[in-house]
């Protein structure tokens, strides 16, 4: 079964009933952090290592999970755990509820677009809507029965629309590129088989000397600085961001921002593992972004921190990475064209067993892509979308879900670039809506939100790294596929119903997620006054941001010919798009520390010293998830009376 055995499959779904409604407190109910989404998974990493740890005892060392079985839990766990998060579920259910009922305060937008809304998004009856934001009723499941039916279709099939692609680009991505999949890297080293046992045995945590030293190290670093965080009287311990050099306001210096120590061991751990022309390229790139702003500001423009320029104002960093976003995915379908072409024949002809190693046939899969974007595009044409919106807005969604996954197989990291809605209005511009197609777009802000590893594209972003993992240690992939899909449905249903039984119950601003002055509670308030003014005020064609697009699209094609014909040319696409990023003001120490161990170990003890000093940087990051895995669970035991420790 290679791996994925029914027990396995059992322990999966038992585990994500556990921490299902430790994820609703830990992140809406108490709004410690995130412990589910984002980078290094931490309480998934944290309930393999458990769990390997227990088949170390005398009586599982034979009849225990097996490492393939230890993987499979894990790969079910990352895929379908995310969904309980605060910005995942909690995003997208209140999302066109919210709008009814703060309409009392904002008169304005009964008259300019509730009557937009379709019915079937979101209940409109008073008491429902009352009990849902104010707590102490009862769940009235009849009024939420077709709101619940479309939102939850609506996931399932972006999640299969996504799934599908993935499945047709994986073995183009693992193994005709050989993409890095720094995060694969973590739970392959830190399980391994018990000693003369092979598959047999059960699996165990690794007795790498190498790794324990780097995941010592790494706990021990992160350890003191949360505790002296949290205990003043013990001397400061930190490891970032602390300001070393403050943000000059005035005169175009301002453009360089503000210089941060940030010491982070798993992020240094990941640019140890990445590419060096990736690493080098992220940290080259904000140099650039920041000398750009420098001479904008002298220019004339107004001083602003570089990161917080989201504007298409020059030198519009976001709408560079934008662009370059999207010809990276053009890109990745042009290299692959050959498997592509290859994966269809296979799919439409008599010959059976030629994709028989593939995660689902490939048939299968074209047909999948080709349902589920049909229900999606159909979604948004009943919600009251031109076919051309619909189809443009689907192809947006899925497409950047996908991107994003091949973004972390080679970063870890993931671009956050303009807003989804930002993206259709900048060629457009409003006044090419209707009203119904804006409010449609804002209500499915969730899907294109610029933090993906964080919102509901993280389950096709681990679906990528689990393939991965199955490829590296001879899991069954369709078998695997096949439990995703059972913990995604498991997840859905589970975590719809705690969470309307839990906000019923506390109500939404009850709720310190709720009540939150960041995303999501924020900005499903601010979307509504967002659609109402663009209706009185329609926007028309911002052409300064299609210039920032233009011009990623142009930088990205460029240093994607120039890696392919020159074999020295040290500087990639993704670096720059990484570079335009949110992020990066706290990401280049890291970066560069990373950057300068990787080019000393390879330059005087070559690839041989490098191989065997890859355990310490998977330890520096396995260290890390321990860490905030322990505050976590002390978060939780306190009630979010003491904060969680969240990977930056």
């Amino acid at each position: 079964m290679g791996g994925v055995t029914p027990r396995a499959i059992l322990v999966a779904i038992a585990l994500l009933l556990v921490v299902a409604p430790g994820v609703l407190y830990y992140e809406v109910g108490w709004r410690a952090g995130f412990v589910v989404t984002g980078g290094p998974a931490v309480w998934q990493l944290a309930l393999l290592m458990l769990l390997a740890a227990l088949m170390g005892l005398p009586a599982l060392s034979r009849r225990g999970l097996t490492r393939r079985e230890l993987l499979t839990v894990y790969c079910v766990l990352l895929v379908a755990a995310p969904l309980y998060s605060s910005t995942v579920i909690f995003y997208v259910l209140p999302k066109a509820a919210i709008y009814y009922y703060m309409a009392r305060a904002n008169p304005i937008w009964e008259t300019t677009f509730l009557q937009h809304i379709p019915l079937w998004l979101a209940p409109t009856d008073p008491p429902t809507i009352e009990g849902f934001f104010q707590g102490k009723a009862a769940v009235p499941w009849s009024q939420w029965a077709a709101p619940l039916a479309a939102w939850l279709s609506f996931l399932i099939a972006a999640f299969g629309a996504s799934l599908c692609i993935v499945v047709i680009m994986q073995r183009q991505w693992i193994s005709n590129e050989r993409l890095t999949f720094p995060l694969a890297q973590i739970p392959l080293q830190l399980v391994t088989e018990a000693s003369g046992e092979g598959e047999r045995g059960a699996g165990r945590v690794t007795v790498s000397r190498v790794f324990w030293i780097g995941a010592g190290t790494s706990f021990l670093l992160n350890f003191l600085s949360a505790l002296s965080q949290r205990a003043p009287a013990l001397p400061a311990f930190p490891l970032g961001p602390v300001v070393i050099m403050p943000w000059l306001k005035v005169g175009p210096l301002a453009g360089l921002g503000a210089f941060y120590f940030t010491l982070w061991p798993w992020l240094i751990g990941i640019t140890y593992i990445i590419p060096k022309e990736i690493s080098l390229s992220c940290w080259f790139f904000w140099l650039v972004r920041m000398g750009l702003h420098v001479i904008g500001i002298a220019a004339g423009g107004t001083p602003e921190l570089p990161e917080e320029v989201w504007g298409s104002e020059f030198p519009a960093p976001y709408y560079q990475a934008t662009g370059a976003v999207i010809a990276l995915g053009v890109w990745a379908v042009w290299i692959a064209r050959q498997h592509l072409v290859r994966a269809v024949r296979i799919a439409f002809s008599r010959s059976k067993g030629a994709d028989a190693g593939e995660p689902m046939p490939y048939r299968v899969a074209i047909i999948g892509l080709v349902v589920c974007s049909a229900w999606l595009i159909g979604f948004c044409m009943l919600a009251g979308g031109r076919f051309t919106f619909s189809l443009a807005l689907i192809v947006m969604i899925v497409g950047l879900m996908v991107v994003w996954a091949r973004i972390r197989a080679e970063t870890a990291l993931v671009a956050s670039i303009l807003d989804g809605y930002q993206i259709v209005l900048a060629p457009f511009g409003s006044a090419a809506l209707r009203p119904r197609e804006l409010v449609t777009l804002m209500t499915m802000r969730w899907a294109t939100f610029p933090s993906p590893d964080s919102t509901f594209n993280i389950t096709t972003i681990a679906a990528l790294e689990s393939y991965k993992i199955a490829d590296a240690a001879g899991i069954n992939p369709r078998r695997l596929t096949a439990a995703m899909v059972i913990g995604v449905l498991v997840a859905l249903g589970v975590g719809t119903w705690l969470l309307l039984i839990g906000i019923y119950h506390y109500g939404y601003f009850g709720t310190r997620g709720g009540a939150a002055p960041d995303w999501p509670a924020m900005q499903s308030r601010w979307d509504g006054s967002f659609i109402a003014n663009t209706i009185m005020d329609p926007t028309g064609t911002d052409y300064r941001g299609l210039a920032g697009i233009a011009a990623g699209v142009l930088v990205c094609i460029l240093l994607g010919v120039a890696r392919l014909r020159f074999w020295w040319w040290p500087f990639h696409p993704i670096g720059y798009i990484m570079g335009n990023s949110w992020g990066m003001h706290w990401y280049l120490m890291p970066f560069l520390f990373g950057w300068a161990a990787k080019s000393l170990v390879i330059r005087y003890g070559g690839l041989r010293l490098y191989r065997q000093t890859m355990p310490l940087a998977v330890g520096l990051i396995a260290g890390d998830v321990l860490n905030s895995a322990l505050w976590s669970v002390v978060a939780l035991v306190t009630q979010g009376r003491v904060a969680g420790t969240a990977l930056q």
